[in-house]
């Protein structure tokens, strides 16, 4: 999973009686929010907000993956592949979409293999075919996918499935080449040598231009930078998942390696996508997402209270301040919030003009690390295949 947040319309449902907090920008007051920012916090928003926030951006700022060029900030594809609710989008849909996204100033698509599985590699092929040669294309291995029918058979990162895994992810793409090339999930049998041996022979033949990892173990990032430096680190990061900052974003810094955070918006909960009232239709993930459950939802919506009041004086929603805040942990670090909506593609890329000060920022971060977060920050298996360490080369 990547961004695996998604923006309001995945809500798989019912905000029933509760408030959409969307709107809380047309109020004079959040009634209940229960935090208030500090002295400090207040004066510094009062002198920095401006319109600007809530104006299409011209053009979007650039970062750097390693020596990878991109936008600051990224579209993420699982959306579209109807990965949370609804259904898969239809091609039009998605070709306007990402549209849209280029013509503002977007230059970095990422999807995956199994997103789908095989499917939204088709949709983002087709998408960007008229402007390829000037965006990135950032897609993973990993799994054992079967390339008819997509099924997907447990982590295979040895060297032949990476192969076919690739071959595949060309011709889904319609491109002779992928610019950023992620292992999907570290798998416990493969030395990360092999993979990074591998992917290192495919880079040579002009087949992958960069390559990455996700949720990998300290060390095994070490181990695979030896053989063939990394460009980006791509791991979950968000409001209520800090810890990349006492482990990969040290140690990113260090190796010069960019991080890429999926579910950069807490899988839409700091997107206004879920209250009290939200229960989600059969399927969707969030269903058993420890933090977004009936029983902790309650408590969780503290933080979102708080970031949509820095939002209340910096003139931005929820969704903006959050992005914009990953944005000024570090200028190599790139969010990829996915949506299939284009009102909420142009609400997410306004967050690129949305500034914190280094004293907003402290006084920020003061107040996240004294809001209480109930559940675990995901599913067990998916925490189970984070911070995996592979296995020494023998």
């Amino acid at each position: 999973m990547e961004n695996e947040k998604m923006n309001s319309e995945n809500a798989s449902n019912a905000q029933g009686e509760g408030v959409n907090r969307r709107d809380f920008l047309s109020r004079s007051a959040l009634a209940g929010a229960g935090l208030a920012l500090s002295p400090l916090s207040w004066a510094a928003a009062k002198n920095e907000t401006s319109s600007a926030a809530l104006q299409k951006p011209k053009a979007m700022n650039r970062r750097r993956l390693g020596s990878l060029e991109v936008s600051a900030l990224g579209l993420g594809g699982l959306s579209v592949v109807g990965f949370y609710t609804g259904d898969v989008r239809e091609q039009r849909q998605v070709n306007r979409l990402y549209r849209e996204a280029f013509d503002n100033g977007v230059t970095l698509f990422d999807t995956a293999e199994v997103y789908g599985p095989l499917i939204n590699e088709r949709q983002v092929g087709e998408a960007v075919a008229p402007f390829r040669k000037e965006v990135v294309i950032a897609t993973k291995f990993g799994f054992d996918v079967d390339p008819e029918t997509g099924e997907r058979r447990g982590l295979d990162s040895r060297p032949k499935t990476i192969r076919r895994a690739v071959e595949g992810s060309l011709k889904r793409l319609k491109t002779d080449y992928v610019d950023l090339l992620y292992q999907h999930r570290v798998d416990p049998n493969v030395p990360i040598e092999d993979v990074a041996g591998t992917v290192k022979e495919l880079m040579q033949e002009g087949k992958v231009l960069h390559w990455g990892l996700s949720e990998p173990g300290l060390n095994t990032i070490r181990r695979a930078h030896a053989v063939q430096p990394l460009a980006a680190i791509q791991n979950e990061y968000s409001p209520w998942t800090r810890d990349p900052e006492t482990g990969v974003l040290p140690l990113c810094e260090e190796l010069n390696i960019g991080f890429v955070p999926w579910c950069p918006l807490g899988y839409g909960f700091f997107a206004d996508a879920i209250n009290e009232n939200t229960r989600f239709s059969e399927g969707d993930f969030r269903a058993i997402l420890p933090r977004t459950t009936p029983e902790n939802i309650p408590q969780n919506l503290e933080m979102l209270y708080y970031i949509e009041e820095w939002g209340l004086h910096k003139n931005a929603t929820a969704s903006q301040i959050t992005l914009a805040w990953l944005l000024a942990q570090k200028p190599w670090i790139v969010p990829i919030p996915g949506t299939s909506k284009s009102v909420h593609l142009r609400e997410n890329l306004k967050a690129d003009s949305v500034k914190f000060s280094a004293a907003e920022l402290k006084a920020f971060n003061d107040g996240l690390s004294k809001i209480e977060i109930a559940g675990a920050k995901n599913a067990k298996p998916v925490m189970e295949a984070m911070g995996v360490e592979a296995p020494p080369k023998g």
